[in-house]
């Protein structure tokens, strides 16, 4: 049965499903069978949708041999429908309002969107944004728009001007469901930026609400949520909002080596959380936000991991703990070793005793040297200010 043309979704560009496919042929981690099919499959989006200047883009990353034929085709198909495109725009100007005119002026933008022109879509949607008698919303659409380009081609600079500029627009007068979804790139944004802390806050307060498909699928944007709030939350919430979480629940088949993370986690079940890194480290060097971040972020996962387990002890065999995590005594020595020379954990290791023993920082002693701080810092500004009055 063929469906209703009013219930397809419209397909949204730039794609980043395509985005996604070059990502993995650049960084090269499957077989050359499954690359070369890799590379059919995005040359297939390029020709389908003729993506002309992209297509010179791949050549030109790849050093792959341009087709001239294959060029021109597309080339000549790209100016034809961009002189229709215009010749609407001043069709409408002429004969109708100010919706058609907008109208018109969006398809031309999600025109160079679709392409793959990244400089003349950012200038497209600028004469949307820039122009006269345009609603707040659209104009917050047109900067979205913008900054899935920018995603899209990972330009992070670029990226945090949009992100600025919508959430500066929404203040003035964006709705409920543009503020979400504003939240939304934020996250993802954030994710590119190591900032995971303010991602993992913006994704876990975007799950029951999600609807940016356009951006990334549901199911990874739980995954993006579980691994950056595994390192925020303590172990009441993310027992509440992660563990037993409805929308982390309703996903958890697609969520690969994360639940046996999070349930180790809060479970003290160390061997399965340790052995849960090794496949999470393949899925984050194949995700193009999280590639860059791969060994950050195991290396934290270790240095909480290791943190939560010291906590319940004053002093512990080295070899007791090595069976907890199902690893030898020599790499974990080697291991903490690392991490208590860097400040990253509060211990001390009694190489002779073969103790690790937990050396836990002084709340009151803390609190005094910090008051001293600020003690001096008032003292430093009181005698500038006495010196001015002086003067």
């Amino acid at each position: 049965m063929a469906e209703d043309p009013d219930e397809v979704e419209e397909k949204t560009f730039p794609d980043m499903d395509l985005a996604q496919k070059v990502f993995l042929l650049e960084c090269g981690l499957d077989s050359p069978e499954v690359l070369e099919a890799t590379k059919t499959e995005i040359l297939s989006v390029v020709k389908q949708d003729a993506m002309a200047p992209y297509y010179e883009f791949l050549c030109a990353r790849f050093s792959w041999n341009v087709d001239d034929a294959l060029l021109a085709e597309m080339t000549a198909a790209n100016t034809t429908e961009l002189a229709e495109l215009k010749e609407t725009v001043s069709g409408h100007e002429q004969h109708d309002g100010e919706t058609e005119v907008l109208d018109a002026l969006f398809a031309i933008a999600k025109f160079f969107a679709r392409i793959g022109d990244k400089s003349q879509a950012f200038a497209a949607y600028d004469t949307i944004i820039e122009k006269a008698k345009v609603s707040t919303g659209k104009k917050i659409d047109a900067g979205m728009h913008k900054l899935r380009v920018a995603l899209f081609y990972l330009d992070t600079s670029a990226a945090k001007k949009f992100i600025d500029a919508v959430k500066k627009l929404a203040e003035n007068g964006g709705d409920w469901d543009r503020r979400n979804r504003i939240k939304v790139y934020e996250s993802i944004f954030r994710l590119t930026e190591r900032d995971f802390s303010t991602s993992a806050e913006l994704l876990l307060g975007g799950l029951a609400s999600f609807t940016c498909t356009e951006v990334c699928s549901y199911e990874k944007f739980v995954q993006y949520a579980v691994i950056t709030n595994l390192l925020k939350l303590n172990r009441p919430d993310l027992k509440k909002k992660v563990v037993d979480g409805a929308e982390v629940l309703s996903v958890v088949q697609s969520l690969g080596p994360l639940p046996a993370m999070y349930e180790g986690l809060y479970h003290c079940d160390y061997q399965s959380f340790f052995r849960s890194l090794v496949p999470l480290y393949d899925l984050l060097l194949r995700d193009r936000y999280l590639s860059g971040h791969a060994r950050f972020l195991i290396r934290e996962f270790r240095i909480l991991v290791y943190g939560q387990y010291l906590e319940a002890y004053k002093s512990v065999k080295l070899d007791t703990m090595a069976a907890a995590f199902g690893v030898s005594n020599s790499f974990l020595d080697s291991e903490l070793s690392r991490f208590i020379a860097t400040n990253r954990l509060s211990a001390k290791i009694d190489k002779v005793g073969g103790l690790v023993e937990t050396n836990r920082p002084d709340a009151k002693n803390a609190q005094y040297h910090s008051m001293i701080k600020k003690g001096d810092v008032l003292l430093n500004q009181i005698q500038k200010l006495a010196r001015v009055i002086d003067v």
